[in-house]
């Protein structure tokens, strides 16, 4: 094969820095930039962009750029961007204890939700009938939604083990609402109703959004001359392309601590460790497993709601470089307010007027940056005591994260390291590898595509062997339909959970495949990232690779 000269640029979006870093076919890093986040996000990604090109780089040669985005996180917090949704649930008389979104806090509800209904149908862990599906409900139900949804959810019961009732409700979508997102809870969740039904009707509710990152995204590749193959970053350190992300774009909520714990990885050439992220406004600590972020085995809660998709295992806690310091009586006290991408501005040693956890790293001499002269001499026993409290907040966290009483070795990187000691109780050791503060940007430009199967399977005939062996098959295709290169995909995961109290022998089987980027496959998805979420939704089939 001849000499190719791709380059990979990966771009994260945190709540104080965006970060942008180029790779080599190698993966040698060539060059990288940190600025601002914008206001807007998009501003800062294209400057980022900017950046990190202007570093002598031939943008001709980037044929490939990421990007973990903080849009989707941003938008369910601040409950805005979001469309209306009609939540279906196919699950009557079973489930009528408890109403869809229930749980949910009253103002993102008022923002999301365009009507509700239960109506009969679903099915039983081993794909029998709980009861035929009733479309004249489901078509009495759009027909009242029609003037005011712009996206439906639907969610059967046990949709994992039989998604038949959900195909024949979307079909009917399409005949009474026309060219509408349709969001199937089967695609996106594992077993459990609820946590599932919310991550859909969250799904469907951030589809405009996702077409707008892209787009936005695009325009700023091509600003800078860019003309490459677009992927986002996803919860579980890995890729999905441009089609897949604008028709699940709730996947990319966890993509920034997941892009700096592959960094970290990466950094350090360790794969079982846990990482400390610091950024401006807060600290992630997660662990790794096998070079990849572990993932939560409990439901997730974002925005005030719980849910059950793939997402990092994090303890986050409200410390940053921006956190800023006050005194409440005699207690110093560390956040959770933060001056966030202002620090440049506001942060005492840059010409503020605002205390900061970075001020008090400069003034006890842990860190050498902007002018320690502007720092008043009589506020050091608020900076010595403010390191104390950071420090005992980062140790809580650390601890919380282990699994064991064990020391582990410690990862710490993000563009507030620099407030973490050279010693951590509970850590064997504390790496700070070289770049540590663009490892979510290398995190995103290294990034594999995966793919994954989340099932439950009656062990009939073909037994359980049978069974994991169609789980990593599965997985393996879908990897690589997702652009991974075929001949280096491996599975990463193989889990495999008895389920108790049954009539026949059944088990869950989680199976995750992952690759490197085909690189030699040719640029798809740049040429029309605004088109709508649901352009896609209806003609992927059952494909949920990425």
């Amino acid at each position: 094969m001849p000499e190719r000269a791709e380059l990979r640029l990966g771009v994260d979006v945190g709540g104080t820095h965006t970060d942008a870093a180029i790779l080599d076919r190698s993966d040698r890093l060539v060059a990288s930039a940190k600025v601002s986040t914008s206001a807007d996000v998009t501003g800062g990604v294209a400057d980022a962009i900017a950046a990190v090109t202007a570093r002598g780089v031939d943008t001709a040669r980037v044929t490939h750029a990421m990007l973990g985005t903080t849009h989707a996180t941003n938008a369910v917090l601040e409950r805005r961007n979001l469309r209306r949704v009609a939540v279906m649930r196919l699950g009557g008389p079973a489930t009528h204890a408890v109403r869809p979104l229930f749980g949910w806090p009253g103002d993102l509800t008022d923002a999301v939700s365009a009507g509700e209904i239960i109506v009969d149908g679903g099915v039983e862990f081993d794909a029998r009938e709980i009861r035929p599906l009733d479309t004249d409900a489901i078509a009495r139900f759009l027909a009242s939604v029609a003037d005011t949804a712009d996206a439906v959810a639907i969610t059967s019961v046990f949709a994992p083990v039989s998604a038949e009732h959900e195909a024949v409700a979307r079909d009917l979508v399409a005949t009474e609402l026309g060219d509408v997102h349709v969001s199937l809870s089967n695609e996106l969740g594992s077993i459990g109703l609820l946590e599932r039904e919310n991550a859909t009707t969250l799904n469907a509710a951030l589809s405009g959004l996702a077409g707008d990152a892209a787009g936005a995204f695009r325009d700023a590749l091509v600003a800078s001359g860019i003309e490459a193959v677009m992927s986002f970053a996803q919860n579980d350190g890995t890729l999905m392309r441009l089609e897949r992300a604008m028709r699940f774009p709730v996947l990319t909520i966890g993509s920034g601590p997941a892009n700096s714990l592959r960094g970290a990885s990466y950094l350090t050439g360790i794969t079982d460790a846990l990482v400390v992220d610091v950024g401006g406004t807060s600290a992630d600590v997660g662990a790794l497993v096998n070079g990849f972020p572990r993932e939560s085995s409990a439901a997730v809660e974002i925005g005030g709601i719980r849910t059950n998709f793939r997402m990092p295992d994090l303890v986050t806690i409200a410390l940053g470089g921006g956190s800023v310091l006050s005194r409440d009586g005699s207690e110093v006290r560390v956040g959770p307010a933060s001056v966030g991408f202002r620090l440049s501005s506001e942060g005492l040693i840059f010409g503020g007027h605002t205390p900061t956890l970075t001020d008090a790293a400069v003034a006890i001499g842990r860190a050498r940056l902007g002018d320690a002269e502007r720092l008043p001499a009589g506020d050091s026993d608020l900076f010595r005591e403010a390191m104390l409290r950071s420090d005992d907040m980062l140790e809580g966290a650390i601890n919380r994260m282990k699994t064991s009483r064990e020391d582990r070795p410690v990862v710490v990187v993000g563009g507030g390291s620099i407030v973490v000691p050279d010693r951590i109780r509970g850590a064997s050791q504390v790496y700070r590898p070289e770049h540590a503060d663009v490892a979510n940007a290398i995190g995103a430009a290294i990034a594999e595509v995966s793919g994954s199967v989340d099932r439950v399977v009656n062990l009939g005939a073909g037994g359980r062997e049978a069974a994991l062996r169609e789980a990593r098959e599965d997985a393996h295709e879908r990897a690589v339909l997702a652009g991974a290169a075929a001949d280096r995909v491996r599975i990463v995961e193989l889990e495999e959970i008895p389920l108790a109290y049954l009539s026949r022998p059944a088990v869950r089987i989680r199976a995750k495949a992952a690759g490197p980027l085909d690189l030699d496959a040719g640029p798809t998805g740049i040429e029309h990232p605004r088109v709508e979420a649901a352009d896609h939704a209806r003609t992927a089939g059952d494909a949920t690779a990425g």
